[in-house]
């Protein structure tokens, strides 16, 4: 007997027709022998809609009540899921965060999983249930309601199948597995039969959005395989592990875009020591998330400093990063929300030479003008205008030959 963990999106369960679906997909694998783990997110736009609800109420809702209300969509996608399946004759119990053991630190809107204590889930599992599991929360040490950010029921998925040990974690959505690029921009674009974990946190952290790249860190981090595949059909999908072989490894595998991208940026900073920790250490206080960070060369004792955030963070930035900029006696602060950013990614480009040069002609060629740039050992990022975000991800698949094997 195997114990198997799925986690659905919330394509899969948009509605009762695919509700249903993901029902009997649950129940086959049960009567296959397994016992069956499964992770819901809430349904389609579920979690979009309560937040704008909650925006035409207020600007600045607490945080706290926000967790609680956004919660509740993963309930209503796992009731709904157990209901399923017990129409369809197997025995089935849904479970919140809290009732499963996920347990997190107490930041509110993007809690971390410190730990689980499945101890509940794996007693209804040797009762013979299919458990349904309400992904994307925890519960933190004080029993507050926490959620674990955009995609993380993945996250609350590959936690899961560690702490029971599972074989694999199999993470379904609405697309048939990981592409060299997002098909619906690059209709060429081949599904990857295998990744690195390394290489798939990078495309998942820049733009990828088939993967939580938090999932696949604790994956990583315990070697625990992971499949992304498609609800919709039993198609082959890509399996995220490690160990691939390095002449696979070698080389540009995938593209990775994202139009959540701002630019906040301090004139003419007086370059002294400690300027910059005067300001980014606020940012981190205040739970704002810092990407690209490029300081000019100083010209008279005086620098420009830019970072880059996500948009939906950008006013929490700028009201952190305008006072603080007064304060040091800036020039002033600025920012831009209408940015992307484009990043291709495979291990050993850093001791590979070329692949910088190919992608920034390939821009050239295109016309797109580069804001910044930003690199890892298997990455490198350019910031666009969020007009070219596009022309830049079928430019550079192009360039790199990325539809060929």
């Amino acid at each position: 007997m195997s114990l198997i963990v799925q986690k659905y999106g919330g394509s899969s369960v948009a509605g009762a027709e695919k509700m249903k679906n993901v029902a009997r997909r649950a129940v086959a694998a049960a009567e296959k022998g397994n016992q069956v783990v499964v992770v819901v997110s809430a349904m389609g736009d579920t979690t979009d809609d309560l937040i704008d609800l909650a925006h035409q109420i207020t600007d600045h809702p607490d945080e706290r009540e926000m967790d609680v209300l956004l919660s509740t969509g993963e309930i209503v996608s796992s009731t709904l899921l157990a209901i399923g399946i017990k129409s369809l004759g197997r025995k089935a119990i849904s479970l919140s965060g809290l009732q499963a053991g996920i347990k997190t630190d107490g930041v509110y809107s993007q809690a971390r999983i410190r730990a689980v204590s499945p101890q509940r889930v794996k007693s209804e599992l040797d009762e013979g249930n299919i458990v349904v599991v309400a992904g994307f929360q925890g519960v933190a040490e004080d029993l507050e309601v926490t959620t674990l950010g955009r995609g993380g029921s993945d996250t609350t998925a590959v936690a899961l199948a560690v702490s029971l040990k599972a074989d694999m974690a199999e993470i379904y959505t609405d697309v048939e597995g990981v592409f060299t690029a997002d098909p619906r921009i690059v209709p060429e674009a081949r599904k990857i039969a295998e990744i690195d974990y390394e290489e798939m946190v990078e495309l998942a952290t820049y733009g990828a959005k088939v993967m939580h790249p938090r999932a696949v860190e604790i994956g990583q981090i315990y070697n625990m395989p992971i499949l992304v595949a498609c609800s919709f059909n039993d198609k082959p999908g890509t399996v995220i592990r490690g160990g691939i072989p390095m002449e696979i490894r070698n080389k540009a595998r995938g593209i990775a875009h994202d139009l959540n991208v701002a630019k906040v940026t301090i004139l003419a900073v007086p370059d002294k020591p400690g300027i910059a920790a005067k300001l980014f250490e606020p940012l981190a206080d205040a739970n704002v998330s810092v990407d690209t960070i490029v300081q000019n060369s100083s010209v008279s004792g005086m620098t420009d400093l830019t970072f880059t955030v996500s948009r939906n963070e950008l006013s929490k930035a700028m009201k952190v990063a305008e006072p603080i900029a007064k304060s040091i006696g800036a020039k002033g602060c600025i920012s831009d929300a209408k940015l992307g950013k484009v990043s291709i990614v495979g291990t050993g480009m850093q001791n590979t030479p070329g692949y910088a040069a190919r992608m920034f002609k390939a821009l050239y060629e295109a016309g797109i003008n580069i804001e910044l740039i930003t690199t890892s050992e298997i990455r490198i990022t350019c910031i666009v205008n969020e007009t070219r975000v596009a022309d830049a991800v079928r430019s550079l698949h192009k360039a790199f030959q990325l539809d060929q094997e």
